[in-house]
């Protein structure tokens, strides 16, 4: 969203300075520098928590949930708020933060859908307590009421964890596939998240760059990073199961050539 989209929703919404900049977590002063043009280079981090607030869903979640609650700032949120979000606004709750999820792009889809299919059949065919499961399910990864994430893809072991209404706690597996608008959040916000949470390997797949990063938490060596040609070993499993990522290009070859 550029600076100038981001204006006129103001003006469209009818926002003052102070509601954005109490919406954002923005300083008000940087809110009126960056939104009255005298500011032309305004940071990144400062870009994405105005559009948060200003962009199309998440402004009009915001709107149709401020009177179920007092709008907070940034970092303030709670499941509580969470919960009040219409069910089909997508967002997710990270350290108290409200991240809008857009819908996701067909190669997101058939990447995921496909990956999860191998570690279903994979459990299927040799038991064990292991479930992998798909998005949407809710986990709340730190057994808090400040952050509840919905990752692409999950494995979960211990059983206990799967509760009616989530999975309370961190998963043992956790597969996110990249775009542009997660790419942040998920390389970096969530990459700590789920090292911290106790998430023993998390995959973040880039189907730009047609590259698969590793991360497993157990061993001291990662990131390791996969092209589309290689079979990526599932630490969990000690590598008893890989996902050979020429079949899941070829999977989704078609799109690619368009």
């Amino acid at each position: 969203m550029t600076v100038k989209e981001m204006q006129e929703r103001k003006k469209e919404l009818g926002f003052s300075y102070a509601q954005i900049s109490e919406l954002s977590g923005v300083p008000l002063g940087t809110v009126q520098k960056v939104l009255g043009g005298i500011t032309l280079t305004p940071r990144y981090d400062t870009l994405m928590a105005l559009e948060r607030v200003l962009g199309e869903r998440e402004t009009a979640a915001v709107r149709e949930t401020a009177a179920a609650y007092a709008v907070k700032k940034q970092g303030g949120y709670t499941l509580d708020d969470y919960y009040r979000f219409p069910e089909d606004v997508r967002v997710e709750l990270i350290d108290g933060v409200i991240y809008d999820m857009t819908a996701p792009a067909s190669v997101h889809q058939i990447i995921g859908g496909y990956i999860y299919s191998r570690l279903l059949q994979y459990v299927l065919d040799r038991g064990g307590a292991c479930l992998p499961m798909i998005a949407p399910v809710d986990v709340q990864l730190d057994c808090d009421d400040k952050t509840m994430v919905e990752p692409d893809v999950v494995v979960v072991c211990d059983r206990d964890k799967i509760i009616d209404r989530c999975i309370y706690g961190a998963p043992d597996f956790i597969i996110e596939v990249l775009a542009k608008s997660t790419r942040k959040k998920d390389s970096v916000i969530k990459l700590n998240k789920y090292l911290n949470a106790g998430v023993r390997e998390y995959w973040m797949i880039d189907p730009e760059k047609k590259k698969v990063i590793v991360y497993d938490f157990e061993h001291d060596e990662y990131p390791v990073v996969y092209g589309f040609d290689a079979k990526v070993p599932v630490g969990i499993w000690d590598g008893a199961m890989e996902i050979d990522f020429a079949e899941v290009y070829e999977h989704a070859r078609f799109l690619y050539e368009r």
